[in-house]
């Protein structure tokens, strides 16, 4: 093996490694959301958001549809329409935290996304 074959093996391997750290270390958070010592996930209920986060700072709201599919056997059937209540509460934490904004369908929690520092409220 040259010495060359040898750098590229290693310079791969370290790529591979640094880019398996970062999707282990960013997948995580934007799953959940800790609110003192309780932690807020995908699947749990608003009142659950409320009781542990306390109020959101804002609260954006829309209705949107989806089809609901029922899958017999290898078959899809379009079934009825579902109307979503969907709402994007955003929380700020304060100069020193990451905002997050909490999306609701139907009050139960679907995604949590960061987006950046918060800032000192009136």
């Amino acid at each position: 093996m040259h010495v060359d074959e040898h750098m590229q093996i290693k310079r791969t391997a370290w790529i591979l490694a640094v880019t398996a750290s970062i999707g282990l270390l960013t997948s995580p958070a934007a799953l959940a959301l800790r609110c003192g010592t309780r932690l807020i996930s995908e699947g749990d209920h608003q009142s659950k958001l409320l009781r542990y986060c306390g109020e959101p700072y804002s609260v954006e709201s829309r209705t949107a549809q989806r089809a609901l599919v029922a899958n017999v056997g290898n078959v899809l059937f379009p079934g009825i329409i579902e109307e979503l209540q969907i709402e994007d509460w955003t929380y700020n934490f304060g100069p020193r935290k990451l905002m997050r904004i909490v999306r609701l369908e139907n009050g139960v929690v679907t995604d949590i996304r960061h987006i950046g520092y918060g800032f000192l409220q009136d």
